[in-house]
């Protein structure tokens, strides 16, 4: 199987690159820098894309020509930004700037459209395609958050999803949306789980658990597929 990181220089998309894949298996990270000191499972090949999905006209082209020839049997799309002071008490709609909410919507609509639709007619010739487009908890309906730049990119990957479901049926397009709380991005996946999981006291996610989610996803015949996925924190009360 060969699996496009997309957004996998740290944080979750590093340890989606360190905890997918079996013998064999190939997977392909891209980020603006590739990061060091890697620890992919043993067997697993990783090769790396330099592109910056801040400039999606470029970057795409570049990731397209990559993996023309190789094949590719799943994409992830992990890459998203947020305003400077997201998640904060002290965020205010009205004193964002409006170049960052332009990079935002750049980078988590614009990007996941263009590269999708680039890198489409390739994951179609696989057996079993798949796309999985890392949500937030901010994509879903009464979410009880202000962020209106990130809010609304996360609103559109439900969309993107939906839409893609419905013209691809056919070719057996499986897509999902995981749609992620707070993250401990803290404790890498060489973290034990048992600890990483104090982390927060219950109000974050340690990365291991996404990282469970997605290979079970991704175990699942070409006969079905998962959907959409709400993965919360057990103690936020949102849910």
């Amino acid at each position: 199987m060969k699996t496009m990181v997309v957004g996998a220089s740290k944080g979750l998309g590093r340890a989606l690159i360190e905890g997918l894949g079996e013998a064999d298996d190939t997977l392909i990270g891209v980020s603006r820098i590739r990061p060091e000191h890697l620890i992919p499972k043993p067997g697993v090949h990783v090769r790396w894309i330099e592109a910056n999905l801040g400039e999606p006209a470029m970057a795409t082209q570049i990731i397209e020509q990559a993996v023309a020839d190789g094949g590719l049997d799943t994409l992830i799309y992990n890459l998203g930004i947020w305003e400077e002071f997201a998640f904060d008490p002290v965020y205010d709609f009205l004193a964002d700037h409006d170049d960052q909410l332009e990079a935002i919507v750049n980078c988590n609509i614009t990007s996941t459209i263009v590269l999708i639709k680039r890198l489409l007619p390739v994951l179609l010739k696989s057996a079993n395609p798949r796309i999985i487009l890392t949500g937030s908890t901010s994509g879903l309906p009464q979410s009880g958050r202000p962020e209106v730049a990130f809010g609304a990119s996360k609103f559109a990957l439900r969309g993107i999803a939906d839409a893609l479901r419905e013209g691809y049926r056919q070719q057996r397009l499986g897509v999902t949306c995981l749609n992620l709380g707070y993250l401990n991005t803290k404790d890498p996946l060489s973290t034990p789980r048992a600890l990483a999981e104090q982390r927060g006291e219950g109000y974050s996610i340690p990365v291991h658990d996404v990282v469970q989610v997605v290979r079970m996803a991704l175990s699942l015949s070409s006969a079905s597929f998962v959907k959409e996925l709400t993965l919360p924190a057990i103690l936020d009360e949102r849910f």
